[in-house]
């Protein structure tokens, strides 16, 4: 009901229910830690790790960085997008790698904590690196990465004037608002906006997962595409080898 209350901006009954819903959490949770102390100690193991998560989840506040989103994932953070239809996201962030012309996904790695875009660019270009076996030179990225460089390797952002002086490199510094759509394809076709993996080892895998998927699907369409013009020359080759044949024949 609290979320109900919110969405229709009925902020005095969403603050009455929080506590309402506080003040029964807070009530179990005591009655069981007291309830523990007559128990053995493998029954108080048992409960540790849940009643510490309950105890962070009612001495937080809203202003702390440290907050538990998600019971059961706590590596769950608050990802600020600054879209005003989206303004926050809460997950773990991935970083995609793509080639710059065929879409091609070369690296999709998790990032928990919620790290600068631009701290995490090094990484993505070593993955990239491990899974293709070759070190990119150019990497055209997003205003997010300003002010990061990487050895031995030359980035443009978006907006950028100097240095982007060839057509060559105007075109390529286009094409990079192509991943926008790429990253829209994964979260819904490919299903990495919902990840039901637990831990960061399952986030690190379902990014994997998601982008090997995004491939095959890009694959699976170029061959649709052509293989009517296969089918069709196919048959022209056949009928020629039929004929002459024919004409052969004594």
């Amino acid at each position: 009901m609290a979320n109900r209350y919110h969405h229709a901006k009925h902020m005095k009954r969403k603050r009455k229910m929080l506590k309402q819903l506080k003040t029964l959490v807070g009530r179990v949770y005591r009655d069981i830690e007291r309830q523990l102390d007559n128990q053995s100690d493998a029954v108080k193991a048992a409960f540790k790790e849940t009643l510490a998560k309950t105890q962070r989840i009612l001495n937080q506040q809203t202003q702390d960085k440290s907050k538990l989103y998600s019971f059961h994932a706590p590596e769950v953070e608050c990802i600020a997008k600054g879209k005003v239809h989206k303004r926050y996201e809460f997950g773990v962030k991935v970083g995609i790698t793509v080639t710059n012309k065929s879409n091609f996904v070369l690296g999709a790695r998790s990032f928990p904590g919620n790290p600068y875009d631009g701290h995490t660019l090094e990484s993505c270009l070593e993955q990239a690196e491990i899974l293709s076996g070759i070190r990119a030179k150019e990497v055209f990225v997003d205003l997010g990465y300003r002010g990061i460089e990487v050895p031995n390797v030359t980035i443009y952002k978006a907006r950028q004037k100097r240095g982007v002086n060839t057509r060559r490199l105007k075109q390529a510094l286009k094409r990079r608002n192509a991943i926008e759509p790429i990253i829209g394809h994964l979260k819904n076709d490919g299903l990495l906006g919902r990840n039901y993996l637990k831990g960061e080892m399952g986030d690190a895998l379902h990014a994997i997962l998601c982008g090997a998927g995004h491939n095959i699907r890009l694959i699976l369409r170029r061959l649709r595409i052509f293989w009517s013009y296969f089918w069709q020359s196919l048959s022209r080759l056949w009928g020629a080898f039929s004929s002459e044949q024919f004409l052969l024949a004594p």
